[in-house]
């Protein structure tokens, strides 16, 4: 109960501070399993795309959120697990660890959907920098998901890096057509067109 009551308040905050505005170009918003991939700028970039996205596919789709951040203290932990349902990942990997895609991997095989930002931290520049392996790898694994491009904007604005207080900024989610991995597709080749197809977003 406490943790609805904190969705619905949380649901109305970042709407009201921002907008989220869900620009569906390319795709509806339609309830199918799904691996979204975003431009990452900020710490609430997966708080802007939950907030963004109808309720139908909210409870089905969970965000990737980074363990060390998102457990820093006892409420960021109960409201990214009980209301967010996020997707811990360690950013920081040390040899012998689990492979950090294994959380992912769960959550996509029990039938969710996921939303992951390939450059695997946070950028401060006009475009995304390159994107790392993960979104190929689970490409391959899970054929059957429809891979959705997203582009955030304007969020860093909200939350500048360094600051602890949101500021009131109109900001947007643009989700693009789907893309597919292509039968003996090269890594590399498959990484740039996917980061293309979210930096073509930007300006739709």
């Amino acid at each position: 109960m406490r943790a609805k009551l904190m969705a619905w308040l949380l649901l109305g905050f970042v709407r009201l501070l921002t907008g989220a505005q869900a620009r569906w170009h390319g795709c509806p918003p339609k309830a199918e399993q799904r691996i979204y991939f975003a431009n990452h700028q900020s710490h609430i970039d997966l708080v802007l795309m939950w907030a963004a996205m109808p309720r139908e596919l909210r409870h089905s789709t969970r965000a990737i959120a980074a363990k060390d951040y998102w457990t820093k203290s006892k409420f960021k932990q109960w409201i990214t697990t009980a209301v967010f349902n996020v997707v811990y990942v360690e950013r920081a990997r040390v040899a012998g660890d689990e492979d950090p895609l294994a959380p992912l991997i769960e959550a996509l095989q029990s039938g969710d959907s996921v939303i992951i930002f390939p450059e695997g931290t946070r950028g401060f520049e006009a475009e995304p920098a390159a994107f790392k392996a993960g979104l190929y790898n689970l490409a391959k694994n899970f054929p059957h998901v429809r891979l959705i491009p997203a582009w955030i904007n304007n969020v860093q604005r909200v939350m500048p890096k360094g600051e602890v207080i949101p500021v009131p900024i109109l900001c947007s989610v643009t989700f693009g057509a789907p893309i597919v991995l292509e039968a003996g597709e090269h890594r590399k080749v498959f990484l740039s067109r996917a980061r293309d197809a979210v930096i073509a977003l930007r300006d739709v």
